[in-house]
Formats: C-alpha cells, structure tokens, sequence
C-alpha cells in the first residue's frame, strides 16, 4: 500500500473522529469508515500520526476540554461527562498529564490571564524561533493563537484581510543547519485548518546548498489548501543530500484568508515514504560525453 493511500485512510479517520468527539467511538466504526480493516488500521494510524488511535481520540477531547474551561463557566464535572471520562478524577488526571494543571487551577490561570486585549496580543506575537517571511509579509498577521487548537494549549496562525494581494504571500517559518540530516529523507508534518482561504495555503519546505543553491522544494502547488476546512493532517517529505546546509520550512498563505497549523513533527523517514520533491519527477536529459575538448577552434 502506497503512502498516499495510508494518508487518505488517515484523513477518513480524522474526518470521522471529528463528527462524533462527543459519541462513545468504537474503533471498528472509524476502521470501517476508513476502509481499512482493524489489523492494518491502529498500524497506519500510528505510522502516520505518531500516536494510537485512542490516544488521539483521548488529546482531541482533553484540548476541547481546555476550550471550554477557559471560555465558559460549565461545572469540572459537566465538561468530564460530556468529553467521555468516567469520573471527574479520570478527567484531572489525564488533563494534568496533558496540561501540567489540574482543570480548575487552568480556568482559574487562563480567565485572569488572558484579557481581549492580551488574546489580540497573543495573536499577532510570533512564536518563539519563527520567523516571518513571504513576499507581502507587511499584509499578514501572525502569531499564536488559543482560540483554534488542534492539540494542547495553542497553535499557529496566518491571517490576511480582504484587501491582501493575491499574487504575495506570507509565511510563518523557521530555517536551521541541515548537519543532523544529512544522506536522510525527512518529513515535515503538521495538522492544518482554513477559513475562507481565496487562493491557496499550504506547507513548505526547502533544502539549500553551501551557496544557496536550492536542491530540494516542496509547497504543495500541487495539492492546495482552499477554502475552508476543518483539521487535516499535511506532509512534506524531502531528501536532505550530502552537501545540503539549510532547511527552512513553514505554513504559507496566499492571498485572504485564515490558517492554523498544530502538532507540527519533522522527523526521519523510510525511503519507502515517496518524497514530495516539485522537481523529483522532471526527465533528466542525458549526453554521450566526448573523451576530451572539441572543437576549440569554434568552427561551424
């Protein structure tokens, strides 16, 4: 099976476990909606998002969970029922584990901290080691953002207003030192949603030479984000040559429109992973070279 195909069988998955967050899941129902029998299904979930099946169902209910803590005034107990945990001492325990706090002391934090202005704040302030780019970097709003999480306590967020240009971009982005890569082929993952995106958003990622050669690039020109979409799990998979020096990567809009990025992985991978490279499937012209100079005298 191809890895496209255990990412559909991903996205059917996610896609399922989204409609019915507040249901009692049975993992035979998300198998059967994503086509996929049990065996394979927890082997390509787990291969593809990093955890089990159960363990996301479990962080996608304790982040909505946060949500409601921090933004309503419903009972502990109330907010433990409705997102599944038997008691509301199961519920602390595993939002302890995921937060570092029990809920209360996390209402408590989040309503006193975090005023209307702090939250604006909050969202045009980058996170700690991106950097903003793009070609219209003046027109995008970036930062974190609390409101929109896939996972855990915030995530990342490009905003462009109406009048943007369609023809720019802005990215929110990192770049670093390509040595603990080298000879590897890496996959630059992360849950994505939109609103209202005119044009196109998408991941990126890029593998530069000593002299800054570009050697290896993928923004998903091929496969854009338009529109508006719930949370669905993104890749970008490069090989990182020998002589590479850099890689930068990021989550890129174009034109109006809202992104959120979350559970961002960058990590090694199997040469079976096929690399998404724009430039991998160009036809290589080739030559039969001559043994040495010809024809210095330039005669026609």
């Amino acid at each position: 099976m191809l890895y496209n195909e255990y990412k559909d069988i991903v996205d059917r998955s996610v896609s399922y476990i989204e409609q019915h967050l507040l249901e009692d899941i049975r993992l035979e129902n998300v198998a059967n909606h994503a086509a996929v029998s049990m065996f394979h299904f927890h082997r390509i979930f787990q291969s593809i998002v990093g955890m089990s099946v159960t363990e996301y169902i479990r962080q996608r209910r304790l982040t909505h969970a946060g949500g409601e803590l921090a933004r309503t005034d419903k009972r502990v107990l109330d907010i433990a029922i409705e997102y599944k945990f038997g008691t509301q001492e199961a519920f602390t325990r595993a939002f302890k584990k995921m937060f570092g706090m029990p809920p209360k002391q996390y209402r408590n934090y989040y309503s006193s901290f975090m005023t209307p202005k702090e939250e604006k704040e909050m969202t045009t302030k980058l996170p700690q080691g991106w950097i903003k780019g793009g070609s219209h970097p003046e027109e995008y709003e970036m930062g974190v953002n609390s409101e929109v999480v896939h996972q855990g306590k915030t995530s990342g967020r490009v905003h462009a207003g109406e009048d943007a240009n369609k023809e720019g971009f802005g990215t929110m982005m990192q770049i670093f030192k390509a040595n603990h890569y080298l000879g590897k082929r890496i996959r630059f993952s992360a849950f994505v949603k939109t609103d209202n995106v005119a044009v196109s958003a998408g991941l990126w990622m890029r593998v530069d030479g000593p002299e800054n050669e570009m050697l290896q690039f993928d923004n998903m020109q091929d496969r854009p984000i338009i529109g508006t979409n719930d949370w669905e799990l993104h890749t970008v998979v490069l090989d990182v040559p020998e002589h590479s020096a850099a890689i930068a990567f990021g989550v890129m809009l174009i034109g109006p429109g809202t992104v959120w990025i979350d559970r961002i992985r960058l990590e090694e991978v199997d040469h079976k992973v096929p690399s998404s490279n724009m430039f991998a499937n160009e036809p290589v012209e080739e030559y039969n070279l001559p043994d040495g100079p010809v024809n210095l005298e330039m005669n026609s």
